[in-house]
């Protein structure tokens, strides 16, 4: 008898999970990073290069306590607002931490590591025929 009542219903739609386009992410991304006195604070858009992601910042702190902050303030932020599957590598050193939002990585570095390694350097390569799009903001 339940069963045929419930053949019987209107079935109800599924609720649909918030989603949210790589600006929007990237848009949250910079105004946290400011907020939170991030330094050289570059967006490289990876559209064309890779498949890995949408866009990449890069950002430095002034010390390993800085950079923890910006991480955990930046994580805290996009839990948040809903972005899903918020990823983080590099949190217990702070000499380098990455934050994988989905279609926004970001890379947050103490300015010595940073300048070793230079990877918005390799990133913000002009895609063959195309001009580089790199922003620094």
């Amino acid at each position: 008898m339940a069963l045929a009542a419930a053949a019987s219903s209107p079935a109800t739609a599924p609720v649909s999970e918030t989603s949210f386009d790589a600006e929007e992410i990237l848009a949250l991304v910079l105004a946290r990073l400011d907020d939170d006195k991030a330094e050289d604070v570059v967006s490289i858009e990876l559209r064309g290069k890779t498949t890995i992601a949408d866009y990449m910042v890069v950002a430095s702190g002034r010390s390993q306590r800085h950079v923890g902050a910006i991480a955990d303030h930046l994580v805290e932020g996009l839990k948040a607002r809903g972005v899903k599957g918020v990823r983080v590598e590099g949190q217990p050193a702070c000499d380098w931490v990455l934050i994988d939002a989905s279609d926004v990585i970001v890379h947050v570095f103490q300015p010595e590591v940073r300048g070793f390694y230079n990877i918005e350097k390799m990133w913000s390569a002009a895609v063959p025929g195309g001009p580089a799009k790199l922003t620094r903001g």
